[in-house]
């Protein structure tokens, strides 16, 4: 295995790292300062999920720099040529700032996944009405699958009515934890749900294109991520017999479960990696905590537990981080499907390990910790959902168990 950066990866990773420096990590106090002043300001969903102004100046620059779109595969945007391998360390860096950075590059979930599933499988209407504008960061998009009343870790479980009826579909039911519905920016959603009960268990569901401004779509509210409210919202929302043409389905009818599985690959490599970032971040401000802290007559660094905690953390964030490089240097050399295995257990693994070195930090900052003078609270919040978003830790395990007992088991 080769991780090495090719020269011009190596150039577009110099020119992010000035960008993280000389200008997020300054924005980052202005962001607040805007979303709180808006939250003020206003009432209603949008005004505490407004788009601060100050993301905009930032998305100008990033353009400028040539900082846009990296995570399209090399084969789709020939003006950044990037492996998944090596956009991998650009989405770490990024997850030093997730609530910026990302954005600012226009590598932002969920829009880099619905943007692979409209590049793969939309149709040329499709990707000129909805693709092109996200490629643009002209608008942003959602991804409409989880369910509140079933166990949506299950995409078979998935219950939404989508049914046709002439030139249309009508769609019946509700969805939470729909990420990037909040945003006032937020065009479509691209929903999943069933459109023939009576088909096998992976060829009920289908995807569709849902305009958010389309009637009888109700957005009920925004959720709060352990008190948290990101300036994008995970929402709650009702359909309530929404028409949309015909022409917005994805793909073809049955045929939702497949393109989930085709979205989720390099997705969860872009999520390994910005949590690693994010574990970095913490690490970082655990050290510098622990040289400036004195107690009991010396810094906590002199401290052996706090010394364990920093080593601790340093050795397993390389160990996650190595994982994550493999994987996508697989999904480089032999595709996703060969790559399934490693990408539930990356799944599992960094989530878990970015947790523990961001709560390691946080007992070093004491009370600072669990408030917003550090980041690290949010930051905590954030990652946690990560051990549920896409799936929870127990449906990856399961199959990282089954990959590794086939060879065991009888031939059916």
């Amino acid at each position: 295995m080769d991780f090495a950066l090719s020269p011009n990866a190596a150039d577009h990773l110099g020119r992010l790292q000035a960008f993280m420096d000389e200008q997020i990590y300054p924005a980052e106090p202005t962001y607040h300062e805007q979303r709180l002043e808006a939250a003020e300001r206003g009432s209603g969903l949008h005004a505490e999920h407004a788009f601060p102004p100050v993301m905009e100046e930032l998305k100008v620059e990033a353009r400028k720099r040539g900082l846009w779109n990296l995570f399209l595969p090399d084969a789709d945007d020939p003006a950044h040529g990037l492996k998944v391998h090596e956009y991998a360390p650009m989405a770490e860096l990024t997850g030093w700032s997730p609530h910026l950075a990302p954005q600012a590059i226009n590598c932002s979930a969920p829009d880099t996944g619905n943007m692979e599933v409209l590049h793969l499988f939309g149709s040329q209407q499709q990707k000129e009405r909805w693709l092109q504008p996200l490629l643009d960061g002209e608008i942003r998009s959602a991804f409409a699958m989880t369910e509140p009343d079933v166990a949506s870790s299950d995409a078979a479980n998935i219950s939404i009515s989508i049914v046709r009826d002439g030139d249309h579909y009508v769609i019946n039911g509700k969805k939470w934890w729909i990420s990037g519905a909040a945003d006032p920016r937020c065009a479509f959603f691209i929903l999943m749900g069933k459109t023939d009960p009576s088909a096998s268990a992976y060829r009920q569901q289908s995807m569709i294109i849902v305009p958010t401004d389309t009637p009888g779509v109700d957005i009920v509210r925004a959720l709060p991520v352990y008190g948290f409210q990101h300036q994008e919202g995970h929402c709650e929302i009702s359909f309530t017999d929404v028409r949309v043409p015909v022409s917005n389905l994805v793909g073809e009818e049955g045929g939702g479960f497949m393109i989930a599985q085709a979205r989720l690959g390099p997705g969860r490599i872009h999520h390994c990696m910005r949590a690693i970032g994010s574990a970095e971040r913490a690490l970082k401000l655990m050290c510098e905590r622990a040289t400036s802290r004195i107690a009991f007559g010396r810094t906590l660094a002199e401290q052996g537990t706090v010394q364990d905690d920093i080593a601790r953390s340093r050795m397993e964030i390389d160990q996650a981080r190595l994982y994550v490089m493999q994987t996508a240097w697989k999904i480089d050399t032999y595709g996703v499907k060969a790559a399934r295995t490693d990408i539930a257990g990356i799944k599992v693994v960094v989530p878990n390990m970015a947790l523990a070195v961001i709560d390691r930090a946080v007992q070093v900052h004491g009370g600072a910790g669990v408030t917003d003078v550090t980041p690290l609270a949010e930051m905590w919040a954030g990652t946690r959902t990560l051990r549920i978003a896409d799936g929870p830790d127990a449906v990856h395990v399961r199959s990282v168990a089954r990959a590794e007992l086939a060879p065991y088991l009888p031939k059916k």
